[in-house]
């Protein structure tokens, strides 16, 4: 063994690492392996020798392509076959748990509800295989393994495959397809035409084991086990087991028919069955017709009342055996979720067996921004610990635990932690930002890199869970803007949204085995649907249903209309969620509009234009005198920046021109304001337009009067890479930040306004530096490094910036800005406006820290602070992502929602 081991370690030492072997099936060998490629644990099955001796590879390999395109999530997909010096072979996902066999070894026999449960989702992997014309053929407790009380179908299709790739040479191998305890009557004859019926038996003899202990019939041998199949009744389940649910026992005693014509017609209707409480007058009717196979003269003795009340019984049975399994109604109703919190990103998210949500919400009485559980069966939620300012939560497959990020688009990256809905603290498993998704392999997916509001790299990566450990990079975006992950559940790939605007946004997919990237169609928000469906929703809030091919990522149909008036973020984030079993959760409402608000330290806000809304405000900067405002706004292609006073609606168009003119800074005296616009070729003379042919360049320094009179002249040209700027008091210095065109790092530096044009390099290191702050008094530089390993807030003096340096944050920040009477420094971190208490005389302390009110409902940056102070420190000038009275109703409920859509589709 160890020779043949060594072997097979050679012959796939291109592509998989052979680390030990398993254990061994009727069929295949299984070793435990990495896939070099995509650095992630593998099942490598290897066929055993007499049976590849008489297969053809080529023909093996055609055969079980046919099997590698089914998707569903209780069926273990196929990654890989093929032939390597004589060894045929075939590679699946390496499932940490149990075989359903071991776990029947190890405790006999199952609660009732855990082997229904079982039986359920395999019975619904059988039929989404059916539909696609492929049985199994080999069902039995060795193929089906259990991952946290999940089942997974394995080796589906794989007798198949060796069946025709033989071409009815089995008898050469000595094996026979199929395990004689499991076997249908009809596999057990050797029957040519096996159906889905014959899966449809293998299941209930399993169901039959976990429930009784045994199979339905035990012989010493192959050959008695098979005659038994044949010729004898199976005994009733309730004869082995008296607390079998008379429904259970029926369905059970259907699917074990002799004759496939008397079985359920699909493994569908097994399965509905079992759920069905109303199937359990069949189950009288088997019950009394398997009990009344006693010796005649035990019948004898039974009185005619009985005798028909057993007739009546067997009749009422039969008709229940005939009559089709319900409907499954759609049921629509709206959920209460005080206090239901948006940030970017999904605000709810439904366990896979839909039974479980969670939300983000600020919690009764006050109690703090934070994600919140609730059991739908329950009428109170609960916050989960440890989850303040979270967002973008996700589930793990098991429905008991939920993913999530701890810091917003636009803001520095956080911790990407993992809480129990069992209790305990969250863990970390990684930093990034938001999207967050826990896919069906067992990665969580987010997003690193750069901020998606900044130019440079954005990386999708993943990591296991729930340990975390080593990130893998599945696409690196580069300049593109990459939001909601959705990892698919066969593992093949996920879909994201590459988002520009509502109305210019497309799906992607990514294949995972090539790394390529293709457009599925347009759209701002994408989740699978188990009915085999992309669900897309659009800028203007409408849901569509697009047909989608797992195998091989693409659309196989047109998008189908869903239902319209869905509440859709300022990011595209359509706030809806979808579990396996077809429930369906979505906030109605009308389209975003972002605001400008201001907020009291209590986090009490108002806006302050209620006709200013539903514009893409990027960064804005009040006046000296706090009498005016100025905004950068973006219409969807480009960004200019309009002046306004605060008090009034009446606005002026600083900047036109076709590029982006931003990060607005206004000149002490209040009379002018510098800018960066990529415009290009600007001049004494005002604006020029850089030809279409070459697109934007990097950005210039520009100064205009706020008036709007004269013309726009340059103050630096883009001699580097420029990213913010700010003045001194006394206008003799401008602190600029820049960024690196290879690794995003930048540093601060110093230009002399006053004749000198030399630069100063003011905090230069390896690390990234960036969001320079000046103290009013022109004595203190406030700035952001990443130089501890995450984002911090820093102070230094200012302009001899190496006579000391201050820690302020403690666990993370970004955005400082100081006070007007410099005993303050605000600055953002995890969700929360903080506020530091610090004194400057005779040297920089900071005397204690606090949070002022959660922020995660405003817009934040990595690369320039995106809100300002009023004079007296009173008030905090923001941009917000929604308005401020978000329309719309509570959230809705639809169970059963993919009944409506297969109603749909069958139109």
């Amino acid at each position: 063994m160890a020779e043949i081991t060594a072997r097979l370690s050679t012959a796939l030492a291109d592509r998989y690492r052979i680390e030990r072997r398993l254990g061994e099936g009727g069929m295949a060998t299984v070793y435990l392996a990495e896939d070099l490629k995509h650095k992630r644990k593998v099942a490598v099955k290897v066929l055993r020798p007499e049976l590849a001796a008489v297969l053809g590879a080529e023909r093996f390999v055609q055969e079980i392509t046919t099997t590698a395109s089914l998707q569903h999530p209780n069926i273990l997909p196929l990654f890989d076959s093929g032939e390597a010096d004589g060894f045929l072979y075939y590679v699946m996902p390496y499932i940490e748990g149990e075989t359903l066999r071991e776990k029947l070894n190890r405790e006999t026999q199952l609660g009732i509800d855990e082997a229904v449960k079982i039986a359920i989702e395999v019975g619904e992997a059988l039929d989404a295989a059916h539909q696609q014309g492929v049985i199994h053929r080999d069902i039995k407790p060795e193929n089906v393994l259990v991952h946290k009380g999940r089942p997974m179908v394995a080796d589906f299709g794989i007798a198949l495959a060796v069946s025709a790739a033989a071409g009815g040479r089995m008898t050469e191998t000595g094996l026979s397809l199929g395990t004689p305890h499991y076997m249908s009557p009809e596999q057990a004859t050797a029957e040519k035409d096996i159906t889905a019926r014959s899966d449809v038996y293998s299941l209930g003899s399993v169901l039959y084991e976990m429930l009784a202990g045994s199979p339905p019939h035990l012989g010493g041998s192959a050959q008695q086990i098979i005659m038994k199949i044949v010729t004898e009744e199976a005994a009733p389940v309730t004869s082995m087991r008296k607390s079998v649910p008379p429904n259970v026992a029926a369905a059970v005693g259907k699917a074990l028919e002799k004759l496939p014509a008397d079985r359920f017609a699909s493994a569908a209707e097994f399965a509905a069955a079992l759920r069905n409480p109303a199937f359990e007058s069949s189950a009288v009717g088997i019950a009394t017709r398997r009990a009344t196979a006693a010796p005649l003269k035990r019948r004898h003795l039974l009185t005619a009342a009985l005798a028909t009340t057993t007739l009546l019984a067997i009749a009422f049975g039969l008709l229940g055996w005939f009559r089709s399994p319900p409907e499954a109604r759609i049921i629509r109703f709206e959920v209460s979720l005080p206090n239901l919190r948006y940030a970017a990103g999904k605000s709810l998210t439904l366990s896979p067996d839909g039974r479980r949500l969670v939300f983000g919400s600020t919690g009764p009485e006050a109690r703090g921004a934070a994600l919140w559980h609730r059991e739908l069966d329950a009428l109170e939620a609960v916050m989960l610990a440890g989850t303040d300012g979270a967002t973008d939560p996700s589930f793990s497959p098991d429905g008991r635990s939920v993913a999530f990020a701890t810091t917003n688009l636009g803001a520095a990256p956080g911790p990407i932690r993992i809480v129990s809905l069992d209790g305990g603290p969250p863990a970390t498993i990684g930093t990034g930002f938001p999207p967050v998704d826990w896919g069906e392999d067992g990665y969580v997916y987010f997003l690193t890199g750069d901020s998606p509001g900044s130019d440079v790299d954005r990386v999708i990566v993943r990591v296991p869970a729930p340990t975390g450990g080593q990130l893998d990079t599945v696409f690196r975006a580069g300049s593109l803007a990459p939001l909601w992950i959705d990892a698919l559940p066969s593992g093949r790939g996920m879909v994201f949204t590459l988002f520009a605007r509502a109305d210019a946004s497309e799906i992607n997919v990514v294949d995972f085995e090539t790394g390529e990237r293709s457009s599925v169609g347009p759209g701002v928000y994408a989740r699978y649907a188990a009915s085999g469906h992309l669900l897309i929703a659009q800028g203007d809030g409408s849901l569509t249903a697009l047909p989608f091919d797992e195998s091989t990522l693409r659309a196989t149909g047109p998008a189908l209309p869903m239902l319209e008036g869905l509440w859709v973020g300022p990011f595209g984030d359509a706030q809806f969620t979808v579990s396996e079993n077809g429930t369906f959760l979505y906030v109605p409402g009308s389209s975003w509009g972002e605001s400008i608000v201001s907020v009291d330290r209590e986090g009490n806000e108002e806006v302050v234009d209620p006709d200013w809304t539903g514009v893409d405000f990027r960064y804005l900067a009040l006046s000296p005198d706090g009498n005016r405002l100025a905004v950068s706004i973006f219409d969807g292609e480009w960004e200019d920046i309009w002046i306004t006073p605060i008090d009034r609606a009446q606005r002026l168009k600083l900047t036109f021109g076709n590029g982006r003119n931003t990060r607005p800074v206004w000149y002490p005296d209040g009379q002018s304001l510098l800018f960066l616009s990529d415009q290009g070729g600007a001049g004494p003379t005002g604006f020029r337009a850089a030809p279409q042919a070459t697109g934007p360049t990097e950005p210039a320094l520009y100064r205009r009067r706020a008036n709007g009179s004269g013309d726009a002249e340059v103050i630096r040209p883009a001699d580097q890479s420029w990213a913010s700027a700010v003045l001194s008091p006394d206008t003799s210095w401008m602190v600029v930040a820049t960024r690196s065109d290879t690794d995003g790092a930048g540093d601060i530096l110093g230009l002399r306004l006053d004749g000198d044009t030399g630069v100063t390099p003011l905090v230069a290191t390896p690390f990234t530096e960036s969001q320079p702050a000046l103290s009013r008094d022109g004595n203190w530089l406030a700035y952001v490094s990443n130089a501890s390993g995450r984002t911090e807030v820093y102070v230094v003096p200012f302009p001899n910036t190496g006579d000391g340096r201050w820690l302020v944050s403690g666990e993370g920040g970004q955005e400082p800005l100081w006070a007007h009477s410099g005993e303050e420094l605000f600055y953002k971190s995890a969700g929360r406006l903080m506020v530091a208490d610090v004194r400057t005389s005779p040297s920089f302390d900071v005397r204690s820290e606090r949070p002022l009110f959660d922020i995660t409902a405003h817009q934040s940056d990595v690369v320039h602070r995106r809100y300002d102070i009023t004079r007296d420190d009173a008030r905090f000038i923001m941009i917000r992502n929604v308005p401020f009275e978000r329309e719309g109703r509570n959230p809705v409920l639809v169970v059963n929602f993919l009944e409506e859509l297969n109603a749909q589709v069958n139109r």
